[in-house]
């Protein structure tokens, strides 16, 4: 491992590249075993526990997270042991996120449309920690110069500035360009100075008496939907499995 660290990445983030990729792999492979069930063919079946409860792979997923994070914390940065440690960490938490909808609704909604959470939210971990890989850090610190990494208030006003950007655009309804944004700052700047969604806690409080903007911001979010919502579904599907079909809904009589 330590060729690897001298000639393919940075000093010490090894155990990042290993969880990241066990991360990834274990969310394709556990998705390949669960349309494998859903279809009826291979060998794998669910697992049931006593009385008949289905066991999800969120429940080994969370002990292994603990497992690989207790010791990716006991093993430190370097050596087989923080390696070994951050595999089994990415093994949990890709196991943990595929079924991240079923934890947000408390309920078995996997192959119904709110289970494209999980894919979601998997493709945006794994995008948060591709970019730390390739050398960005959170709240843009790596943007300031020697002089100012040596000056602790120029550190703390660029990460609060940031920080600020970034929550103004999850109040604006923007949850994945505050999240990106946390990590590019940039990413956080423009979707705070942009209008915000019609839905959003910022639009119902600051364009309460602007119907102008009200109507601009429904228009945008309009279109924007138009345009990327389908794409986006397509490939949720795509990667995670399409939803089963929803049920007809009779037309209620007067």
């Amino acid at each position: 491992m330590g060729w690897l660290e001298r000639n393919i990445i940075e000093p010490g983030k090894l155990p990042l590249l290993l969880a990241l990729v066990a991360f990834v792999l274990t969310f394709l492979i556990t998705r390949v075993i669960t349309r494998l069930i859903r279809a009826g063919k291979g060998p794998f079946r669910n697992i049931s526990g006593g009385g008949g409860v289905h066991v999800h792979h969120v429940v080994p997923g969370v002990i292994l997270m603990l497992i690989g994070g207790f010791g990716a914390v006991a093993g430190g940065r370097h050596g087989f042991g923080s390696g070994l440690a951050a595999v089994i960490f990415g093994i949990g938490a890709g196991l943990v996120l595929d079924e991240f909808a079923l934890v947000l609704h408390l309920a078995d909604v996997y192959w119904t449309p709110d289970g494209r959470k999980s894919v979601e939210m998997v493709v945006l971990t794994a995008s948060l920690v591709g970019l730390l890989l390739i050398g960005f850090s959170p709240l843009g610190v790596d943007d300031l110069s020697e002089d100012q990494q040596q000056n602790r208030a120029a550190v703390l006003v660029n990460v609060l500035v940031n920080f600020a950007f970034a929550l103004i655009a999850l109040f604006k309804g923007k949850l994945r360009l505050a999240v990106v944004g946390l990590v590019v700052p940039l990413v956080a700047l423009v979707a705070a100075v942009r209008l915000a969604r019609p839905t959003s806690v910022w639009a119902k409080r600051f364009y309460r008496n602007r119907p102008r903007a009200r109507a601009r911001s429904g228009l945008r979010a309009y279109h924007h939907d138009r345009r990327w919502v389908g794409p986006r579904r397509t490939f949720q599907d795509w990667l995670g499995g399409a939803p089963d079909p929803q049920p007809a809904r009779s037309l209620e009589r007067r």
